[in-house]
């Protein structure tokens, strides 16, 4: 079954399981903010994906660390030390689609996925 790991209130991943949910696409959501995220779990999206990938350096969470924080970010262990701290700077949706992951809501790459192109 796919999992889509997020928090609920994210605007891209309410989008995503809308989607899903609109062609009928069976799924289980983890909210990985309220369940948590163990660390390895984690370590295997970053192996499978990169630290750099699942990082979101955009987001408010990123935005309201302090400079030390960030600059101390230099490397998968540091990145998975300060996102199992603070889960909301994980980019979402990270989805577990059985075979293979994926992060980010990419429609096209979603329905090739799906086999629905």
């Amino acid at each position: 079954m796919i999992i889509v790991h997020g928090i609920p209130n994210c605007d891209t991943v309410k989008k995503a399981r809308a989607w899903l949910s609109a062609r009928q696409v069976e799924h289980r959501f983890h909210d990985f903010r309220k369940d948590g995220l163990d660390a390895g779990r984690l370590a295997q999206w970053i192996a499978a994906l990169g630290w750099e990938a699942l990082l979101n350096r955009r987001g408010t969470t990123w935005r309201k660390l302090d400079e030390a924080s960030r600059a101390a970010v230099m490397d998968a262990r540091s990145a998975s030390d300060l996102m199992l701290r603070e889960p909301s700077l994980i980019r979402r949706p990270v989805v577990d689609w059985g075979p293979g992951l994926s992060v980010g809501f990419d429609e096209d790459d979603w329905a090739e996925r799906l086999g629905r192109t």
